[in-house]
């Protein structure tokens, strides 16, 4: 998995299984480390094919920390195969989405600048 950490914003480019389902257990434990400093996350899902229920529940885990640290999260460049099991299983209704990982990180860029002026 390829990350560019910022203070602010991550891209992480997620890779297929096996390995997907340690990135996304990865990005978890990085999220959750004590004193961490918590940024919003873009998950590039361009080179996954398919996700399995572990995949979706540690998707789960990462969403949860960043609701409540008050960080966004974005999915991106997901496969019509992914998608449809998002929206099978009605996550498609709780998580953010863009077509592209640039667009993503303009739309957590807007939600950071807009959190930082309430």
């Amino acid at each position: 998995m390829s990350t560019d950490w910022s203070e602010s914003i991550v891209i992480a480019e997620l890779a297929d299984e096996p390995v997907l389902s340690e990135e996304l257990a990865s990005i978890g434990d990085r999220l959750s480390a004590k004193g961490a400093a918590v940024p919003s996350v873009v998950l590039n899902f361009a080179n996954v094919t398919y996700v399995n229920s572990s995949n979706l529940a540690a998707l789960l885990k990462i969403r949860k920390i960043l609701s409540e640290k008050k960080r966004g999260l974005r999915l991106c460049s997901l496969s019509d195969d992914v998608q449809s099991v998002l929206t099978v299983t009605g996550l498609d209704k709780i998580f953010r989405f863009a077509p592209d990982p640039m667009t993503a990180l303009a739309a957590l860029q807007i939600e950071d600048s807009n959190r930082a002026g309430e």
